[in-house]
């Protein structure tokens, strides 16, 4: 079959930092598939026509990141139940008839990253969440169904921590708070970057007492974008520290899976790249 046939990419912006090619390109070495993937370079204004041409041109598959999450789930004309449930998506599919379909795997491979590589239990635990856009809203639900005990949205405005509180519906599970109160919060046993700082540039400039004794911090950027946060959170003594380089790797398998009908081995392609990225 001809390469236009079997042609993936992801979207974002900016994208040339992503892993995303190297990585579905090992995950089709593992299971003989012959594929094309490329990384998109799309701003906000191109981001849907750009989709659309794609899928038009042949693709027959997307990923979406940073800052198309929210958009990618507003262009589709399907959405499965967390897609649905998140408001933004990570993975658009081709349907019949010009259709295109949104998932979201962010919430999912976070908690199988944490749960099953890292060992970490994540039930009972009182989080704090960074952030509220479209990275955050991939994975709230994803760690209220995991078990934490509280969970506590706080964000630079305001009004989309309430907005994401409020779509949860658990008010004494989870809840807002402003930014300005993090100097005034107690500690938390599992803290979650999901604010893009990291990617545009700008510190956090986070108290040091959030961290609990036994503190989880996780932050869903990798490499260079997430060396802020895990900075912070050694200065701070944290016991776990993890990027989301895990993360993403399995959302990537989620993806690949949904499009191939393969699940691919996550474990390999981590040990390469932790070796190479730290």
């Amino acid at each position: 079959m001809s390469a236009v046939a079997h042609r993936f990419a992801v979207f974002g912006h900016p994208i040339a930092h992503t892993l995303s090619p190297e990585i579905h390109r090992a995950f089709a070495a593992q299971c003989g598939i012959r594929l094309s993937y490329e990384a998109i370079d799309a701003t906000p204004e191109q981001f849907p026509e750009a989709v659309r041409r794609f899928f038009a041109e042949g693709g027959l598959g997307a990923n979406v990141t940073l800052p198309h999450k929210g958009a990618a789930c507003l262009l589709a004309d399907e959405h499965t139940a967390m897609a649905g449930r998140c408001g933004t998506a990570n993975v658009l599919t081709p349907l019949v008839g010009g259709r295109i379909e949104a998932h979201n795997t962010d919430g999912d491979g976070m908690v199988r990253d944490i749960t099953e590589r890292h060992s970490l239990d994540l039930r009972g635990h009182n989080a704090l969440l960074l952030g509220a856009g479209g990275a955050a809203r991939g994975v709230a639900w994803a760690l209220m169904d995991a078990g934490v005990d509280t969970l506590t949205i706080v964000n630079r405005s305001p009004e989309k921590a309430d907005e994401l509180a409020d779509a949860i519906g658990e008010p004494e599970r989870a809840h807002t708070r402003y930014w300005e109160d993090l100097a005034n919060l107690g500690s938390f046993d599992l803290i979650v970057n999901a604010t893009s700082a990291g990617v545009v540039g700008g510190g956090l400039d986070l108290p040091t007492h959030l961290v609990g004794n036994r503190a989880l911090c996780y932050d869903l950027c990798y490499g260079a974008a997430a060396s802020g946060f895990v900075g912070w959170a050694k200065a701070a003594h944290a016991k776990y520290i993890h990027d989301g380089l895990g993360m993403l790797i399995e959302t990537a398998a989620d993806a690949f899976e949904r499009w191939h009908g393969r699940r691919p081995d996550t474990d390999p392609v981590y040990a390469v790249l932790r070796e190479r990225y730290g």
